[in-house]
């Protein structure tokens, strides 16, 4: 795990805190366990069907690069999904996600069964989802985010909101700001073993 820096903000990090609330940055440092919901945030939401039933999702290699560093920064990363299948399962395991929830209807519930797991407190948690199921699970944890094309009411009811669409970069923005608020961004920057080929994303 990679400890806080103790010396000057490193510059990524100064640029990315200049851009937040002090309520963000007090409720993204205390971050311990970071759940996503997948389809809308890790994906684009979109679902491509075959004869069989789903064929295949996308994902981000920028967000897999976020969540695995978000990970050696010393936050567990578990994700929470309404639907089932086992690409999701298949994406966890390439980065090294244990934590895996599907098939969740209660994720206001099933938050607060994993947090206990885990061993934090649901103000330790972060939550980030993209529709009215994940409302609950937001308004439990202690930091709640979204994404910009999240329907209004859902992204009303987040701490903080990406820039980038779900499935687009938002993971991995949302990775970035947790371990800037965190002290941890620029040790990871200055790692060149976990941002070198051969890094799992």
């Amino acid at each position: 795990m990679i400890a806080p820096a103790h010396s000057a903000t490193h510059p990524a990090e100064a640029l990315i805190l200049a851009r937040l609330q002090p309520i963000v940055k007090e409720r993204a440092a205390a971050v311990r366990l970071m759940v996503f919901d997948v389809d809308g945030v890790l994906t684009d939401g979109s679902l491509y069907y075959g004869e069989h039933g789903e064929l295949f999702k996308r994902f981000n290699a920028l967000d897999g690069h976020g969540l695995r560093l978000l990970a050696e920064g010393g936050v567990n990363v578990a994700l929470i999904t309404g639907r089932s299948g086992p690409i999701v399962d298949r994406r966890a395991a390439e980065l090294g996600i244990a934590e895996v929830m599907q098939g969740v209807r209660d994720k206001g519930a099933a938050l607060a069964t994993l947090a206990q797991r885990v061993g934090v407190t649901l103000d330790q948690t972060g939550y980030m989802g993209d529709d009215i199921i994940d409302l609950p699970a937001m308004q439990r944890a202690g930091f709640a985010a979204s994404v910009p094309n999240a329907p209004a009411y859902v992204a009303q009811g987040a701490h903080w909101v990406a820039s980038h669409p779900g499935g687009s970069g938002a993971v991995r923005e949302c990775c970035d700001v947790l371990l800037a608020c965190q002290g941890r961004l620029g040790a990871l920057l200055a790692s060149p073993g976990l941002l070198g080929p051969g890094a799992i994303q």
